[in-house]
């Protein structure tokens, strides 16, 4: 599950040898793979705001822009006057003094976060989603469909999650039977990325729209899917 996830793909070995006190080494093409407009919010869904991570160079690292929209939500990275790599696979937001405010670390499979109490995600987000989704805020009565409407299967995804990060999903009994042997009974949220899984492996991925809804993960591949509340319908 990729989609709008803030993912780093450069070898370990070059980002080890990338400190941040030696920005200017970094080739341009990983900084450009890089930078880029991203959301930076709350896991809890609380509000977050954009960032645009830029490739010239910054005291510290790399410059910045969109700092002024986190004064309300996150007002401590509104002092943050540039970003670099950590040297160890992460990226890190610094104020003018180098003082890092920020570290987003790597996480395999999934969305950077920073490793504080109420972490932080750094995801590359549609514009006019301003927070991200929580098992809470997703639970509910939701359809699966075609572009054209025709109704694949109606789910159930229910709020309670277990000790691995997972929540109950319970599909109607009338489902597509290219639904039904998926066997899908559980649900993940990673991001602004939902997953629906078996206790077999078997998996379906989406990504969240700014209207609310989701649309069937490009990397899934096939026909195209939406995931839909059904009291928007």
């Amino acid at each position: 599950m990729t989609g709008f996830m803030l993912r780093l793909t450069i070898p370990a070995a070059v980002l080890l040898a990338c400190a941040p006190a030696a920005a200017q080494d970094i080739d341009l093409d990983i900084l450009r793979a890089q930078a880029g407009t991203y959301l930076v919010a709350p896991e809890n869904g609380g509000d977050g705001c954009r960032l645009t991570l830029e490739t010239d160079l910054a005291i510290g690292g790399y410059s910045l822009s969109g700092q002024d929209s986190c004064s309300k939500p996150l007002p401590a990275l509104a002092e943050a006057a540039a970003w670099n790599f950590d040297g160890n696979g992460g990226l890190i937001l610094i104020d003018p003094t180098r003082k890092v405010i920020a570290r987003f670390v790597e996480n395999e499979g999934s969305s950077m976060k920073t490793e504080d109490e109420t972490p932080l995600l750094l995801v590359s987000a549609p514009d006019g989603i301003d927070r991200l989704p929580t098992f809470s805020s997703l639970a509910g009565k939701w359809v699966m469909q075609r572009p054209d409407g025709e109704k694949l299967c109606s789910v159930t995804l229910e709020g309670t999650v277990d000790t691995d990060g997972n929540a109950p999903l319970l599909p109607s009994g009338d489902c597509a039977a290219n639904v039904s042997r998926l066997k899908l009974a559980i649900w993940h949220i990673d991001g602004l990325g939902l997953t629906l899984m078996s206790h077999d492996g078997a998996s379906l991925g989406f990504q969240m729209r700014a209207d609310g809804s989701f649309d069937k993960s490009r990397e899934e591949g096939g026909k195209p899917l939406s995931l839909v509340r059904s009291d928007a319908l």
